[in-house]
């Protein structure tokens, strides 16, 4: 095993979160400074996650342990991540997060966490390289599928199903492009994926919008799958800095 370096943390000083943001109109300076502090957030993401190079993220709950059999998993997709060249993301935190970012550092391979400010159980976990913490979960969010060029969905919560039909609706309707979807874990999104089955069914969706997601208990089977559409898509070229705005590849 790789010895283990102190892991260098990107999080600016944030305020303390005032869950009013969305309660109605505010005053004019209120909401100036609240669109001032959202912009330098996402600034702040682009800098960081400019050079970190091509993407795959892990979604999933924060509340596994490491005996589970999805926190192996998670960890395991963070290996065949390293080893495909890619950079492993997630929410940063504990859990499945902390598997799948376990799985890319151990392997010699990089790791970022997107880390949020709540006022329990996120707490960051110390197998990222890249570490930054968002004060709002839309500007995490968008940052998180901005640099992937695949998803990986494993169980999880509200938190998850969230990210997921985000990033599912967002390919559905060609705002990103049709990258790879993959839910892992049949029996953890039986119900799930017969609901969407449903919409199928009642016209909600079209049939075809099945077939962009592929529901797997098969870590090799997602990782083909993942790996035939990037490379039938995608030619990795380095980026190069620019010394005038002092980036740092």
């Amino acid at each position: 095993m790789a010895k283990q370096k102190k892991n260098p943390k990107i999080n600016p000083i944030i305020p303390p979160k005032e869950h009013v943001y969305l309660d109605g109109p505010k005053s004019r300076g209120y909401e100036l400074n609240f669109a001032w502090r959202v912009l330098k957030q996402f600034v702040m993401g682009f800098r960081h996650l400019h050079f970190v190079g091509p993407c795959i993220t892990v979604f999933g709950s924060a509340r596994f342990k490491e005996d589970n059999e999805y926190y192996h998993a998670a960890r395991e997709f963070g290996t065949r991540i390293a080893q495909l060249g890619f950079t492993t993301m997630t929410g940063g935190g504990p859990g499945i997060m902390e598997a799948a970012n376990r799985g890319a550092y151990e392997s010699g391979g990089r790791s970022v966490g997107c880390n949020i400010q709540l006022p329990f159980e996120q707490v960051g976990n110390r197998y990222v390289q890249t570490s930054i913490t968002f004060e709002h979960f839309f500007v995490r969010k968008t940052l998180m599928i901005k640099y992937s060029y695949a998803f990986i969905i494993m169980p999880g919560g509200f938190g998850t199903m969230d990210e997921f039909f985000e990033t599912l609706t967002l390919v559905q309707t060609k705002t990103i492009t049709s990258f790879p979807l993959v839910m892992f874990g049949k029996e953890f999104y039986k119900d799930i994926w017969e609901a969407m089955q449903l919409m199928a069914a009642k016209g909600t969706i079209s049939k075809e919008d099945l077939n962009l997601v592929l529901i797997t208990d098969d870590i090799d089977e997602a990782m083909h799958h993942i790996t035939k559409y990037i490379r039938s898509n995608y030619k990795i070229k380095p980026r190069k800095k620019l010394w005038w705005l002092i980036e740092k590849n």
